[in-house]
């Protein structure tokens, strides 16, 4: 899912430096093994430039000291149940387990799924519409109430009502047998939802799907599978003190500003084979000045940036013009798009010529440089990344700084040869967003194009504006700077919650500009098809599809410059996130 921005000259010179950059590796196959970091750990490499990409770097089980992390921002929640960002699914394994989680690997092994609560994987019955997970004995929350199965159903059922936890993917909502009559937890508590889900003891949880679906571990993999005690819920507040479920657990929460968490003493690590739990105790700074992030990070100050999606500009030319900073630093891709829906809510980008005309004036190349340049990935030519099966080379639009010609030619084409005003928004609080709303709006005054930018908090970002129907209807946004990273790596695990239109209700959309039938029957086609070749064709065509009718506009294919701090250890980028893996770091 997300993060930051600034200046084209800067980024100019510090990739005129840059050389020797390398790639996560691909997909990989489902594994029941357990978190093992294997021979990468006992490789041992100095450090280096991508070192971490796909070895452990600095390995060590010392235990111990403060870890210290920071974010320039406040991201939507860290209830499991109300959260949709790669750095807070990646963050809220420190305090929660799911049912099943990622291997603790570096590169593509950290992909491969691991039994987490759940003794094993899950055993599929009645042709995939059926999903039976058994509970490890002895798990328990953070002030000693055993972990049951009903834990976990509550869980799930909880997050469903979309009216109280916004954030956060629709899959379940989508595929559970649920009984017309059930709203909500809140709303309709009495109904009985054993359709959906049964716990017919303690240990034992059921998913009955209303049709089959092959991959559903990567749904017990989610947030939504990390137990909530019932008698603790307070809704929307309980993302002021999550109850842990594992190593660690919350002793300050200030939101906004600042997470503590220190040990959970009735955490068990004979019932986790996952993680090792070094740090003694986390500390999370939020809304911290990009720029002084990056310093802290160079200086030593802080470990990790929680955010893991690149330094700045002014960081980029310091870290590869410096041996020593260099060797701290990685390059890793992710199957990530930063990308502009062109919202056709309101008039005239209701015509795809419209739309059009917005793809043919932007400045493709001042968009990557506005992301961090070269080091930031790979000009963008359609919404899926190239690490996804099924994607294909498209060449529907020019990739350079822009052609007016045919951006005229496709206004005129419009009804709009003068051209029209709209709006575009954007994360304030992530300079590289700036940087590219600002760099549209120079690129589209080119063809007559007036673009007014509105800057909101990551927190409420599509909560309550780019990804709430009423609000960019009334306020005729025509544009929203997004990013957008695969739940997991296939066409599925990456489209479906941004271009289907059956995920848009109204508020928490992440589909903010794609409302088509012929799209949304492909998806249904591709997810029923058995054939992995056919299957990947028809993501493939969506794609093309998208691109087609001008849905959006592509920036890039995202890589990130990323800093090690001083002192981390077991430090690694995972396959899962693309980024460092944070339940497996310490500190000397």
């Amino acid at each position: 899912m997300r993060k930051r921005y600034a200046s084209s000259a800067l980024l100019a010179a510090a990739v005129a430096m840059s050389l020797g950059l390398s790639a996560c590796g691909g997909g990989s196959e489902k594994s029941t093994g357990t978190g093992d970091t294997g021979n990468a750990a006992a490789q041992g490499p100095q450090p280096e430039f991508n070192a971490a990409v796909e070895n452990v770097v600095n390995p060590s089980d010392k235990k111990g000291g403060t870890l210290k992390m920071a974010v320039t921002e406040a991201w939507d929640s860290i209830d499991p149940g109300d959260t949709y960002y790669a750095m807070s699914w990646n963050f809220l394994r420190i305090y929660s387990r799911t049912l099943v989680t990622y291997n603790l690997a570096p590169g593509a092994k950290g992909r491969e799924l691991v039994p987490d609560l759940a003794e094993s994987l899950g055993e599929a019955t009645d042709g995939g519409k059926t999903w039976t997970y058994k509970l490890r004995a002895g798990l328990k929350f953070e002030d000693g109430t055993p972990i049951t199965s009903k834990d976990v159903k509550y869980a799930v059922l909880r997050q469903l009502d979309k009216d109280t936890f916004v954030n956060g993917p629709t899959y379940f909502n989508d595929y559970l047998d649920l009984p017309k009559d059930f709203k909500s937890v809140y709303k309709t508590p009495d109904v009985n939802t054993d359709s959906a889900i049964e716990t017919p003891d303690d240990q034992t949880i059921v998913f009955h799907l209303k049709k089959p679906f092959g991959g559903f571990d990567q749904f017990a993999v989610l947030p939504a599978t990390v137990p909530v005690p019932k008698d603790k819920d307070t809704g929307i507040k309980y993302r002021q003190h999550p109850v842990a479920s594992g190593p660690y657990m919350f002793e300050k929460v200030e939101e906004g500003k600042q997470y503590t968490l220190v040990r959970n003493p009735n955490w068990d690590p004979a019932t986790d084979p996952v993680r090792k739990a070094l740090p003694d105790r986390y500390e999370v700074q939020l809304g911290v000045e990009a720029n002084d992030l990056d310093n802290r990070i160079i200086a030593g100050d802080l470990h990790v940036d929680i955010a893991g999606t690149g330094v700045q500009a002014a960081a980029v030319g310091t870290i590869m013009g410096d041996p020593e900073l260099k060797a701290r630093a990685d390059n890793p891709t992710s199957p990530r798009t930063w990308y502009i829906p062109i919202l056709d809510d309101n008039p005239p980008l209701d015509n795809v010529e419209c739309r059009k005309a917005v793809i043919y004036a932007a400045d493709r190349v001042g968009l990557q440089n506005a992301y961090g340049g070269e080091l930031s990935g790979e000009i963008a030519t359609g919404l899926m990344p190239p690490s996804i099966g099924g994607w294909q080379k498209l060449d529907l639009y020019p990739t350079g700084t822009g052609d007016v010609e045919k951006a005229k030619a496709a206004l005129a084409a419009c009804g709009k040869p003068d051209g029209f005003e709209t709006t575009m928004t954007f994360r304030s609080d992530r300079p590289k967003e700036q940087a590219a709303a600002e760099s549209m709006q120079q690129a589209l005054a080119k063809v007559g194009i007036k673009l007014t930018l509105k800057g909101f908090p990551t927190s409420e970002y599509f909560g309550s504006y780019a990804g709430k129907p009423a609000y960019t209807k009334k306020n005729n946004i025509g544009l929203a700077a997004h990013g957008w990273q695969a739940d997991w790596n296939d066409g599925f695990g990456f489209l479906s919650q941004i271009v289907d239109s059956r995920t848009i209700r109204e508020s928490g959309n992440y589909n903010l500009s794609i409302k088509s039938p012929e799209i949304d029957a492909l998806i249904d086609q591709a997810s029923a098809e058995t054939d992995v070749a056919k299957r990947e064709a028809i993501w493939g065509e969506i794609d093309r599809k998208v691109m087609e009718n001008a849905y959006v506009l592509p920036a890039v294919w995202a890589k990130a410059l990323t800093l090690r701090g001083k002192g981390l250890t077991n430090v690694y980028v995972t396959g899962a996130f693309d980024m460092y893996d944070f339940p497996s770091l310490g500190v000397e």
